[in-house]
């Protein structure tokens, strides 16, 4: 059996592939991939009428730009020396892929919340899409750049002094590890800004079905229906509906026995298809009601197209062929509790999806509201809970060998951060330029 002093040495070997001053990074290589040309491949099996929606909303900003540009900063990414200490990555971790859900119990946590990219590959990746998401938006806040590193330093160390932790404990410890919701209140210094945490505490814990069935549907000739809200939200269509209702008996193979009882007592009662998020626009996603003990008892679950990982190209493949399964495994694996109706199947065509529900008390911070202190908080906060989640699948004694105590890897990695904020600047600037130029066409925001 392997040691926690082998472990620990294995980290610190790996300095000497890959030093953690180097975390730094370079400059961009002439051979750097175009932004809008992996867009544009990205684009080539989504629904094309949704494109330009997925433009439009990459236009708005930077951070917008970045939310969407996962595939970009993939490639950026494996085109620098990794360390080679493999966790079940998020992906996309950057700050607005945390936020807060509901545990089985009803607890509110806050946690990594999305995994449409998750797959196996170096630490540092993830820690390094956060970093640079920090920079982008501190910038955007107006920040300053002294302010701005502070709070990208912030996260990385936060990342830092808890692997460093939970290196320290035991395999249960670490497993059954979360972060209550009420923690984010201590972190908040101002009392207007405390406020405003408890307005969204307060709006997660109303963010379920019951909420969702106000805002989505309506009442027609006596039965509940989806509402028609174009192009966001418009209905499956009865092909698209015989599907659903075909496919889903497969998703519910993928259920423990109990929860596949649960599902067992609701009924199929409609379907339409949702636009959702920045870079998921024209992948395939419907939405659809089910309802329970009578017509009041209402219940949204989430379907969406799981495709290849914007990280398998560049990485040895995973253990799962099926890309739903490869979702609902790291998100199990990741988070601290999962949505008890996650499930996966493959649909029409041959093409994989993965269930959820809808709205389980989500909810999800107002970063472009935040002050330099509030940033630096959730900043911290976010580090935290993705060091957390790494602990889970990786060897967590190696990485925080890795790391060490110094602040080596936490100044280089704000290093790499500003300067990804440049490059995100510029592939922003080319977005708008290809879609000035008529390259692309972007819908006004929707």
């Amino acid at each position: 059996m392997t040691t926690p002093e082998d472990r620990a040495r294995r980290g610190k070997a790996a300095r000497k592939r890959v030093p953690r001053s180097a975390h730094v990074g370079r400059l961009p290589s002439v051979d750097r991939p175009d932004p809008v040309a992996v867009l544009e491949r990205q684009g080539r099996d989504r629904l094309p009428e949704l494109l330009p929606i997925r433009y439009g909303r990459m236009a708005a900003s930077p951070f917008a730009f970045l939310r969407g540009a996962a595939a970009v900063m993939a490639a950026d990414l494996a085109a620098q020396p990794h360390t080679g200490l493999t966790v079940q990555l998020c992906g996309d971790a950057h700050l607005l892929n945390f936020g807060l859900y509901a545990s089985p119990e009803r607890a509110l946590l806050f946690d990594l919340n999305d995994f449409d990219e998750t797959f196996p590959g170096p630490f540092e990746w993830d820690v390094k899409r956060l970093a640079a998401s920090i920079a982008v938006a501190g910038r955007e806040n107006g920040h300053g750049e002294t302010r701005t590193r502070r709070a990208v330093t912030g996260a990385v160390a936060a990342y830092r002094e808890n692997m460093r932790r939970l290196a320290g404990l035991s395999e249960l410890e670490v497993w059954y590890e979360r972060i209550d919701a009420d923690r984010l209140l201590p972190l908040v210094r101002s009392a207007r800004h405390r406020r405003r945490v408890e307005a969204s505490l307060t709006r997660a814990r109303r963010r379920t079905s019951l909420q969702a069935v106000g805002k989505l549907t309506e009442t027609v000739d006596g039965r509940r229906r989806i509402i028609h809200d174009p192009p966001l939200l418009e209905p499956a269509g009865a092909s698209d509906t015989a599907s659903l209702r075909k496919i889903f008996s497969d998703y519910r193979s993928t259920l423990s026995e109990e929860r596949r009882l649960l599902l067992d007592r609701y009924r199929f009662v409609d379907a339409a298809r949702k636009v959702v998020g920045v870079g998921s626009v024209g992948t395939r996603c419907f939405i659809v009601l089910l309802a329970g003990r009578d017509a009041d008892d209402l219940l949204f679950l989430q379907i969406k197209e799981a495709r290849r990982s914007v990280l398998e190209e560049h990485l040895p493949n995973g253990p799962y062929v099926h890309p739903g399964h490869r979702v609902v495994a790291g998100q199990r694996l990741l988070q601290a509790a999962g949505d008890i109706f996650l499930g996966w199947m493959t649909g029409p065509q041959g093409r994989a999806f993965y269930w959820r529900q809808l709205r389980d008390m989500k909810g999800s911070a107002d970063v472009a509201g935040m002050n330099p202190a509030d940033l630096l908080a959730y900043a911290r906060l976010c580090g935290t809970a993705l060091a957390r989640a790494h602990a889970r699948s990786g060897d967590r004694v190696a990485i925080a060998a890795y790391l060490g105590s110094a602040d080596t890897f936490d100044r280089a990695l704000t290093d790499f951060a500003s300067g990804y904020a440049d490059q995100t600047a510029a592939d922003h600037a080319s977005l708008n330029a290809a879609i000035a130029a008529g390259v692309l066409r972007a819908a006004p925001e929707a």
